[in-house]
């Protein structure tokens, strides 16, 4: 018998201690403001894994002609909703909106993307002229004539805003907003740009010096993140660094040479000043134009966005 039982008038002594707190489970897996980081990212990593791995092999189970371009297209595609999906279910789980994750749909992402898309051909260009200057690259002629022209230019155009939109969303969209979430911004962007120079390793013909200059080229886009507040300038930089080296100076791109370029263009000269077999992006010159467009963006974009608008989690 309690001594509420004998004074029935007394206020009831308090539930024991551990009837009122958050199960084990609980505090496991959600913290104070909602899934924990970790657990958000094993998810997401597992289910684009095992989504990619389906993307592909649906991908090249059929031909679709053009020596496999399309097959690659299709590819590219199914990577890009492999990498969409879980983020779209961890935001349902998170009660979090979609536009946190760097791929608002909104008016303003055309005016981001195409400026985007001029700083980043205005980008290669200068390497490309530089390396012209140095006499390390030559033109060539052309090597498409009449309708395969725009034909190729414009399959490699939507072929790169593919590559943009899977690679800048699979390493600087939920990934960077979850790990920003338990560590910071700058240490999650480092960590996350030299995950996206090590996974150039599987291009044939990359070398060191290339994976350090996607490295490099992923910390800048971290930065256009920060200051612009979504992925869409990234996407459309990256985009066209690509497509202006691939087709429109037809040159290796990370260690890849693609059909259906523009010129028969060379380089020629010392592999640290022409990139070797990685192409221009494993030039020394390389750094010192993405260190330009570094200061350059820097000036043009002052300040970061506001947290409430960015891609930028409070911490």
């Amino acid at each position: 018998m309690t001594d509420h039982d004998l004074n029935p008038g007394s206020a009831p002594p308090p539930a024991f201690a551990a009837a009122t707190q958050p199960s084990y489970a609980r505090t496991l897996f959600l913290g104070p403001d909602g899934l924990r980081p970790g657990w958000g990212l094993v998810f997401y990593v597992v289910t684009f894994l095992s989504l990619q791995r389906l993307a592909s092999g649906l991908a090249t189970a059929y031909d679709f002609g053009a020596s496999g371009l399309w097959s690659s297209m299709l590819e590219e595609f199914g990577w890009f909703v492999a990498a969409v999906l879980p983020a779209f279910a961890l935001a349902r789980v998170e009660h979090r909106s979609w536009q946190n994750y760097g791929l608002p749909l909104t008016v303003k992402l055309a005016k981001l993307l195409c400026v985007g898309s001029a700083w980043g051909l205005a980008a290669v260009s200068l390497l490309m002229i530089t390396l012209r200057g140095a006499h390390a690259f030559t033109f060539g002629h052309l090597a498409l004539h009449g309708a395969r022209i725009a034909r190729f230019a414009a399959y490699w155009a939507l072929m790169f805003l593919l590559v943009g939109l899977f690679e800048e969303f699979l390493l600087r969209g939920y990934t960077q907003f979850t790990l920003s979430r338990g560590i910071g911004f700058w240490p999650a962007a480092v960590a996350l740009s030299f995950t996206f120079g090590l996974s150039h390793l599987w291009n044939e013909g990359e070398h060191w010096s290339g994976l350090l200059a996607a490295a490099f080229i992923g910390f800048f886009f971290c930065l256009t993140l920060r200051r612009t507040g979504n992925l869409w300038f990234a996407v459309g930089f990256h985009a066209a660094w690509d497509w202006g080296e691939t087709f429109f100076y037809s040159v290796p791109d990370s260690g890849m040479t693609a059909r259906g370029h523009l010129l028969t263009s060379s380089l020629h000269g010392s592999p640290w000043l022409t990139g070797g077999s990685v192409g221009p992006e494993g030039s020394i010159l390389c750094f010192v134009v993405i260190a330009l467009t570094w200061v350059a963006f820097n000036c043009s974009y002052p300040n970061d966005k506001p947290a409430n608008e960015a891609v930028i989690p409070h911490n």
